[in-house]
């Protein structure tokens, strides 16, 4: 039965792989959420395929359509995709909601990195999980904090890491979640609809970090460049 599921989730993967344009490179696809607080577009890299390739197929399932943003935490990000989400009522516990299956770690660092609007998959810690595989469905969209210059210096010390001058920017201008870095996949970013995003991180939370109104996505669709 394993056998059957990772030969049917790897024919998905090449039937959900974009075009190519007609210089021979592949194409971004993109990809709108619509909420209740609005639309949010998404650009998927390249360069981590199976999660590319697993966000598309559910995708185009309709698999994310109803579901909630569980999961919200100021100058943190906001997560969606637990499949039991949808119709929750707002005392139940979220979070735990996933498929069968999870995705290799294609973490691309530094090259991709928790800048405010990073698209990142979720998945559990590192005690069940030291391969880092993500989880089949859920996702988080990070909003995250600014950083002073010296602020990082001194996490490069106490942390014993390097930080591109590409990140540092991003950290100082945009703001972002550095020590989640090197740690999940990032595979893709918010190009339209921040202003939504941080309109969905400002609700009120309970003491689980659900949001004490429940935030929908409505829809989610790919669309053209």
């Amino acid at each position: 039965m394993k056998h059957l599921l990772v030969t049917c989730f790897f024919s998905v993967m090449m039937i959900a792989a974009p075009a190519f344009s007609l210089w021979g490179e592949e194409k971004e696809t993109l990809v709108q959420i619509d909420t209740d607080k609005g639309k949010i577009t998404v650009r998927l890299f390249n360069d981590t395929p199976l999660h590319r390739d697993n966000f598309l197929k559910n995708v185009r399932e309709h698999r994310y359509d109803g579901l909630l943003f569980h999961r919200v935490i100021k100058q943190f990000m906001i997560q969606a995709g637990d499949i039991n989400s949808k119709d929750a009522p707002l005392d139940q516990h979220l979070g735990d909601g996933d498929l069968d299956y999870t995705i290799p770690a294609e973490i691309v660092y530094p090259k991709h990195f928790h800048k405010a609007g990073a698209l990142c998959a979720a998945r559990t810690g590192d005690d069940v999980n030291p391969e880092r595989a993500s989880s089949a469905t859920q996702f988080y969209i990070v909003t995250g904090n600014f950083f002073t210059e010296m602020e990082l210096d001194k996490m490069e010390k106490e942390k014993n890491m390097t930080f591109t001058p590409e990140q540092k920017e991003a950290y100082m201008m945009e703001g972002g979640t550095p020590h989640l870095d090197g740690k999940y996949t990032v595979f893709g970013e918010v190009v339209k609809g921040m202003k939504t995003v941080f309109k969905i991180q400002m609700v009120e939370t309970n003491s689980e970090d659900r949001p004490t109104e429940n935030i929908k996505i409505k829809s989610m669709k790919i669309v053209e460049k």
